[in-house]
């Protein structure tokens, strides 16, 4: 009986998903928008929504909840485009919450109003050919967050695009079970992230022309508190020298422009057989939280970087001046003076104090990688570019195991 229901409420929505990939003219279909969140709403589960090609305006926020196995597939990225560009209603572009296995393919959603897709307690939700965009130049009225998992179990992000968001492109939060591969982050002011969350894999990526490529996060003041076990290698991170255009307050606004790889106060980070090239001020840093200068409330938080395995990456980059600005960009100036010879991985040497027995860092069979210490906890006073004491190895990190239909 499933399949004749669907047939029907498809008929009723006057062919939204109709089973050519021909674009038909906009101005033939403009209920649109109105037919395809009934068709949100009625799907049963098991059901596939088809979209076809073209660009269509929407005013307001799609959203699908509390199904089960759906599948809203396009016509192919950059062919099937829903254009949000006058969005006067909902935070988000496209929004599913609440449900299982679900799977987003082959379309486009450009210029939403906030963020573009958000998917929330979700187990199983796979992007894959999805790109998201603001068009124009990038800018801090652009939407925070492109593809946004967050509070969601086995996430499989590949083969997509994200593009001009004032936050981070690809980010995934407070998930567990993920992986992000095959995919292109750019004029972003964070390429991927992946933030407070447990066993994730991020590989095979290409992060370019965002203000940082690559940021591992873990922070204050979210459910779940922390994150670990995260894997990035094979990835192409270069020339991540775009200017920061972040709202102010936001935590991204002070990622330095010309960032590769940013750690911050995760545990159990793996970065390795990547190309870290062309990042103007960090090829890769690893800071504890103190170095934001935020405030610090959260009791259950823990605020350093520990057992960070930074091995078999190659760096390459033109001899400049570190292109930050800010207060770290004033500290590399006058206080650190490193002129055009900054250091490829960077510690902020701020430890644990009660636990001394935790590794912060190793480093190891790099390539072309200098490196140096800050020891920001004395006001900079013992900046060392000896890595011998960091010269060490930690165990492989698991492989991210994802359950997916």
């Amino acid at each position: 009986m499933k399949f004749p229901v669907f047939l029907f409420l498809s008929f009723l929505a006057g062919a939204v998903c109709a089973q050519t990939n021909e674009a038909q003219p906009t101005a033939a279909r403009p209920d649109f928008q109105k037919k395809l969140q009934r068709q949100l709403i009625l799907a049963e589960d098991g059901d596939t929504i088809r979209l076809d090609a073209g660009t269509f305006p929407i005013s307001g926020t799609l959203s699908l909840e509390g199904k089960k196995d759906i599948t809203l597939l396009g016509a192919g990225k950059d062919r099937t485009i829903l254009s949000f560009k006058n969005q006067t209603e909902g935070a988000e572009g496209l929004r599913v919450s609440n449900a299982q296995n679900i799977v987003l393919q082959d379309f486009t959603v450009q210029d939403a109003k906030g963020d573009a897709i958000k998917t929330m307690n979700l187990d199983g939700v796979t992007f894959r050919r999805v790109k998201t965009e603001w068009t124009g130049e990038p800018k801090a009225e652009n939407g925070a967050y492109g593809l946004y998992p967050v509070l969601c179990t086995n996430v499989l992000i590949e083969e997509c695009e994200a593009i001009g968001a004032s936050d981070a492109g690809i980010y995934v939060g407070q998930s567990k079970y993920i992986v992000v591969r095959n995919s292109r982050a750019y004029h972003n002011v964070a390429g991927i992230e992946i933030e407070n969350s447990q066993m994730a894999d991020v590989y095979d990526n290409e992060a370019t022309e965002n203000t940082g490529g690559i940021l591992v996060f873990d922070l204050p003041d979210l459910v779940q508190k922390k994150g670990g076990n995260v894997r990035v290698f094979n990835n192409k991170i270069h020339n991540n020298n775009y200017p920061n255009f972040a709202p102010e307050g936001n935590i991204v606004a002070s990622v330095p422009q010309g960032t590769g790889i940013l750690v911050l106060a995760t545990n159990d980070v793996e970065i390795f057989d990547n190309e870290i090239i062309g990042n103007n001020s960090l090829g890769t840093g690893v800071i504890s939280y103190y170095l934001t200068e935020k405030p610090l409330t959260d009791s259950l938080y823990y605020p350093y970087p520990t057992r960070v395995s930074i091995h078999d990456n190659r760096y390459q980059r033109e001899r400049v001046k570190y292109q930050g600005k800010g207060r770290l960009g004033l500290m590399f100036k006058y206080k650190l003076r490193f002129g055009r010879k900054v250091p490829d991985i960077i510690f902020d040497g701020i430890l644990d104090k009660d636990h001394p027995e935790m590794t912060p860092i190793c480093v190891r069979n790099n390539k072309n990688a200098s490196f140096a210490t800050l020891d920001a906890a004395h006001n900079f006073k013992q900046v060392s570019r000896d890595a011998s004491p960091y010269d060490c190895t930690l165990d492989p990190l698991k492989k991210a195991e994802l359950t997916l239909r």
